[in-house]
């Protein structure tokens, strides 16, 4: 929500299933929750044409998601559990403050839009690479788990990033699949969205 040329398809299909979510900080910018003030001059203009895409059920529906939500064994926020809407959880001072805060084992974060694991042991945190295509058992250890963006991922791969849970085997795996990436672009283009933001997504920057 706040980049691409589709917000209320995508609401639409998430609301179609049996979710959980949280919401994050373009979600709340969108509903005149959050100001975009501290917003670059990009993500403003994407957030203000996003806004005006909204009927009062979107608006509804996202004003209505919690900060932070908890479905064993996982706990989801959107930044960390120290500033649920705007922590970048990309360093070991951040991780281990969520770690403090968290109960149960697992927390999924997004924000960042990188995919990542972060691994809770006697010192510091460890932060290591989420492998593509590999199945993980998730251990006894605590466990900070972001699987990247489906809609605008930043790690130098255009791909779309996410996580698949075994709640059988108690693994988890994250995959990438492509999509087409030139057509979102003339959407975005059509809907005078910045530049920087179209230009982006064939970067994965």
């Amino acid at each position: 929500m706040g980049y691409g040329p589709d917000p209320v398809p995508c609401l639409s299909l998430v609301r179609s299933h049996s979710f959980v979510a949280v919401a994050g900080n373009h979600d709340y910018a969108a509903v005149g929750k959050m100001s975009v003030d501290a917003f670059n001059y990009a993500a403003k203009a994407a957030a203000n044409w996003t806004t005006g895409q909204l009927s009062q059920s979107d608006v509804d529906f996202l004003s209505g998601l919690p900060l932070v939500a908890n479905h064993e064994p996982f706990t989801m926020v959107h930044g960390s559990l120290r500033d649920p809407l705007e922590e970048y959880l990309l360093d070991a001072g951040a991780a281990e403050a969520s770690l403090k805060l968290l109960d149960p084992r697992f927390l999924l974060v997004g924000h960042s839009h990188f995919p990542f694991l972060c691994l809770e042991n006697e010192s510091t945190p460890q932060f290591v690479e989420f492998t593509e295509d590999v199945v993980l058992p998730l251990t006894e250890q605590r466990w900070i788990i972001n699987p990247g963006s489906t809609g605008q991922p930043r790690d130098r791969d255009p791909r779309s990033s996410y996580a698949i849970y075994d709640d059988q085997d108690g693994t988890i795996e994250r995959h990438r699949v492509e999509y087409d990436i030139e057509s979102t672009q003339n959407k975005m283009r059509e809907a005078s969205l910045p530049e920087y933001l179209i230009e982006r997504l064939k970067l994965g920057i």
